[in-house]
């Protein structure tokens, strides 16, 4: 049985966070990306929750700054280390006597996941990466490939004053955009119905800013000639290592993310597991999910993983 719970965090941030299955098992935590919420996790959660498939406690939070959760007006209250604070207590709060079993995220939430990882390796036995590029690659591309920089140009569009405005408009129209133009074959996107609409539509009705925050926080963004972004930024090795067990799942449609950015991860994370999905695109979790489930169950089966 599916639940939602609203943790409070020592620091005060709270989140509401999707649960499945007996607290006290060991802990799979899912972090989602922009411009999404916990529910995309659901079927993950339902599988992986039973006894058959692990019998894992599971938890999906929707991010601070997403539907229910705390949202700061403060920019910078959404960079990496306070994000990073966030889901540290929360796994903490969830599992406080044991490391996460596997911790598994998408886009942003993947961003939070590497730094946590580097950050904190005894807080996670496992790491899964879909579609959300080490951060080692990616300021190597956003320094060096002009195809990385134009497929990230859209990130220069988030961080304006007036984005909130912008992508309200006409049912969200831009917002879908963002769904239907990273697929590198235009389509078809038989997930993407109505009810999955309206449920993301229920997310942004709730407000938009703290999920525009992440970008406006980041450096890691193509260089503007009024913002160095990216070109000013160097990342000591030590920032970068990653020394747990961690599979990546790459959707190879991926028009924001093209493949280029897995291209020398194995220098960054020794204890790599790297599939390439040929027919999959940044939004693998709800194009394939019986698939990714698989991969995943194999991942947390497989000797080299523990």
């Amino acid at each position: 049985m599916m639940n939602t719970e609203r943790v409070t965090l020592p620091h005060g941030i709270e989140l509401d966070c999707l649960v499945a299955g007996d607290k006290g098992r060991p802990l799979m935590l899912f972090l989602h990306g922009f411009p999404e919420a916990a529910f995309v996790w659901e079927p993950m959660l339902e599988h992986f929750s039973q006894s058959a498939h692990g019998g894992y406690f599971c938890v999906a939070p929707n991010l601070r700054g997403y539907a229910g959760s705390s949202s700061p007006t403060d920019v910078s209250a959404y960079r990496a280390k306070e994000l990073v604070k966030d889901v540290a207590a929360l796994a903490h709060h969830c599992s406080p006597d044991s490391p996460m079993a596997c911790l598994v995220a998408h886009d942003w939430g993947g961003a939070v996941a590497w730094n946590l990882a580097n950050q904190k390796p005894e807080a996670l036995q496992r790491l899964v990466i879909l579609n959300s590029p080490h951060p080692g690659t990616f300021l190597r591309d956003l320094q060096s490939d002009p195809v990385q920089q134009r497929a990230s140009d859209y990130m220069n569009f988030l961080i304006r004053p007036d984005a909130e405005q912008l992508l309200s408009e006409n049912d969200f129209r831009r917002l879908w955009a963002f769904f239907t133009n990273m697929d590198a074959d235009k389509g078809p996107y038989a997930w993407l119905n109505e009810a999955v609409k309206d449920r993301y539509r229920q997310v942004w009705q709730q407000g938009l800013t703290g999920a525009l925050n992440y970008y406006r926080a980041s450096p890691l963004r193509p260089p503007r000639a009024e913002d160095p972004a990216a070109s000013a930024i160097q990342l000591p090795r030590e920032m970068l290592q990653i020394n747990v067990p961690t599979l990546v799942l790459w959707g190879m449609k991926d028009m924001a993310l093209p493949p280029g950015l897995v291209e020398g991860l194995d220098a960054y994370v020794p204890r790599l597991t790297l599939e390439r999905i040929k027919d999959g695109s940044h939004w693998l979790v709800h194009e394939q999910p019986a698939r990714v489930i698989g991969w995943l169950r194999d991942f947390l089966a497989s000797p080299q993983s523990s």
